[in-house]
């Protein structure tokens, strides 16, 4: 059974959504999810720069730099191929 500190976050999310579309009669208005234009490569690059920007901030804290230096490589480990 469900308590009372349970049920009401999840009423107090639900209910204004209930009463918007009960008060319109026009349910052609009502909102829809939008999808998400990405694409398979979208995604591979995304994880590509996410490892190598990973990477290169692992690698300026093995070097032990300090910010000037260790902002200026990271730019530049990023940006190398």
């Amino acid at each position: 059974m469900l308590s009372v500190p349970r049920v009401v976050p999840a009423l107090l999310l639900v209910l204004p959504f209930v009463w918007g579309f009960a008060a319109s009669d026009d349910f052609g208005s009502m909102p829809t999810a939008m999808p998400i234009a990405t694409s398979a490569s979208d995604g591979d690059a995304a994880a590509a720069r996410h490892a190598k920007r990973t990477a290169c901030i692992k690698e300026a804290k093995a070097r032990k730099l300090l910010e000037p230096k260790k902002s200026a490589f990271i730019k530049d480990c990023i940006a190398a191929p």
